[in-house]
């Protein structure tokens, strides 16, 4: 007697039947058939039911009267929005451009170019690259390197003195913070090795000259300095990139037509309905889509 084949199925007749597997399309249908039965299980929560008098006592929601496709379509169009943001943050311009000072070029051609004592004090004197409109804010950062080779952590608290002029148009110094009212700040550097934390020597939050004259000194860093010999200082000067500026003014002016159109069409929508009638969802999206408008205008970008 013939012996049975080795994937035969446990009643021994000999042959066995597979299932058929189908194919990547079959397999889709059935991942969005499961994914449409969970929209339809949270569906019945939702939707206006015997227990909901939400929709006899204020205006009808269009939320609560969606199929699963609609509820579908919204996720699909909110993450191809967002996936779409992400590709373009990715592969648009960075958002900051850097320039960078050394202070053997600051002091090139001065008095203080062999100082054995400058770099703990200074003053450092540095003309800012040019600047526009665009650049919106300018940063200025400082970075130590000693020359100290021991395997220890300290960390030296000392004073930052700032005093700022504006070349204006004429080409000539206008005074935006005089070093009779220098500003005055206090810093922590910290440094493991020879090797020295970034820190912040200023921030402008405002643009108003195309370059400009800063000069920096420091105080409590002389023993430091004998100590641990600062061999270079380079100093760091940031702005907001021109280009992603742009990008960044492109989207709000598209922003600012959608919430236009989205406030029409919602004014449009509910002018029939006293507002009594208004559910607190829609009574709370007539609030927040001026100040959407707002926020996307020109306005409130001079404001920040």
């Amino acid at each position: 007697m013939a012996k049975p084949h080795s994937d035969a199925d446990a009643s021994g007749l000999g042959y066995a039947y597979q299932l058929p597997s189908g194919g990547l399309l079959l397999r889709l249908k059935s991942s969005l058939s499961q994914f449409s039965d969970l929209f339809s299980d949270f569906s019945r929560y939702i939707s206006p039911a015997y227990h909901h008098d939400r929709c006899e006592r204020s205006v009808h929601m269009r939320l609560y009267s969606m199929h699963k496709r609609e509820f579908v379509m919204v996720f699909l169009g909110f993450f191809t929005c967002f996936g779409l943001g992400i590709v373009i943050g990715l592969t648009g311009p960075p958002i900051t451009s850097t320039s960078s000072l050394t202070a053997q070029q600051i002091l090139a051609n001065t008095s203080l170019a062999h100082s054995p004592t400058v770099l703990g004090k200074g003053p450092f004197a540095m003309k800012s690259p040019l600047t526009t409109t665009y650049s919106q804010q300018m940063w200025l950062i400082a970075k130590l390197v000693t020359d100290n080779n021991d395997d220890e952590r300290y960390d030296k608290s000392f004073q930052v003195s700032v005093s700022i002029d504006g070349i204006n148009e004429q080409h000539k110094p206008q005074s935006v913070l005089g070093s009779g009212v220098a500003h005055n700040r206090t810093r922590h550097l910290v440094c493991v090795r020879n090797d020295c934390e970034e820190f912040t020597v200023m921030h402008l939050g405002f643009l108003d000259y195309a370059h400009y004259i800063i000069t920096v000194r420091f105080y409590g860093l002389e023993s430091f300095h004998q100590k641990y010999n600062i061999r270079s200082i380079t100093f760091y000067f940031k702005t907001y990139s021109p280009d992603f500026t742009q990008i960044e003014i492109w989207f709000r002016c598209i922003f600012l037509l959608f919430t236009f159109i989205v406030i029409c069409w919602y004014a449009h929508t509910l002018r029939k309905y006293p507002i009594y009638d208004w559910s607190i969802e829609q009574r709370w999206l007539s609030v927040l889509l001026p100040l959407l408008l707002l926020y996307d205008s020109r306005c409130f970008t001079r404001i920040s």
